[in-house]
């Protein structure tokens, strides 16, 4: 195959993948606490033979290095509910899971059978000593403070732990808006929580949507590129093959 090809066929397969990208960020353009994801590329800037007159500029061979997450705070949503917590800043908040602690900025919580604090997966919301929150029968009106203090009318129930991380990159998504991480994690010294809200995510769907057109052009630019080095190497034979006969 003609390396015009290889490289225009390249670019295919990267502006596929940041098509899926594009797609999963607006499928969750909705989902609390979501991040979009950016697809990280380089490109080798090559010249395609005979190309001022097919592709009329340089062309590259375009490589996928990685996806990224985009980790600006979404903006805060009023819910009434008062189980449900933003994080204004940096943080996360800490959950136990089977699988050892994980981190999330979704705070939407709730109490299980057992009046214990936890996501809507079930897994308990730790607090700073590690611990889970327990309610009693007793409790009245919960309230937490912009410091992550729990309390209810029988007093403190204890802090919500918030960490931060320094190669917050690094993270790595599970599932239920959790995160894993291998680095490990710094307490928050001042959180900033808001009570009776939520983070909502950070993808803009009009951005989201632009690229996606810019995207589809792309690859249809590479496409006709193919088919247009394919009809080029037809001629070319067909030509020869003339030559060759007379």
């Amino acid at each position: 195959m003609e390396n015009t090809a290889l490289i225009a066929m390249s670019r295919q397969s990267v502006l596929r993948r940041k098509m899926n990208i594009i797609a999963n960020n607006l499928a969750n353009m909705n989902t609390t606490a979501f991040k979009g994801d950016k697809i990280m590329f380089t490109e080798h800037l090559v010249k395609s033979k005979g190309g001022e007159r097919m592709a009329g500029q340089n062309i590259a061979f375009v490589r996928d290095i990685a996806t990224v997450h985009d980790f600006r705070e979404g903006p805060i949503k009023t819910t009434g509910n008062s189980l449900d917590v933003a994080i204004q800043g940096e943080g996360y908040l800490v959950i136990d899971t089977p699988e050892g602690e994980r981190y999330t900025r979704n705070g939407r919580m709730q109490m299980d059978a057992e009046g214990q604090l936890v996501t809507q997966h079930g897994f308990p919301v730790l607090s700073d000593d590690g611990e889970p929150f327990v309610f009693n029968a007793t409790d009245g009106k919960i309230q937490i403070n912009l410091d992550g203090t729990i309390s209810t009318d029988n007093g403190d129930v204890g802090r919500l732990r918030l960490v931060r991380f320094d190669a917050e990159n690094e993270l790595n998504l599970t599932y239920g808006g959790l995160y894993e991480a291998e680095e490990t994690p710094t307490d928050v010294t001042e959180p900033s929580i808001v009570q009776h809200a939520l983070e909502g995510s950070n993808v803009e769907p009009i951005i989201e949507i632009t690229n996606m057109i810019q995207v589809q052009r792309s690859y249809e630019g590479a496409k006709k590129l193919i088919e247009g080095e394919d009809e080029r190497i037809k001629k070319m034979i067909r030509e020869f093959g003339r030559s060759i006969a007379a």
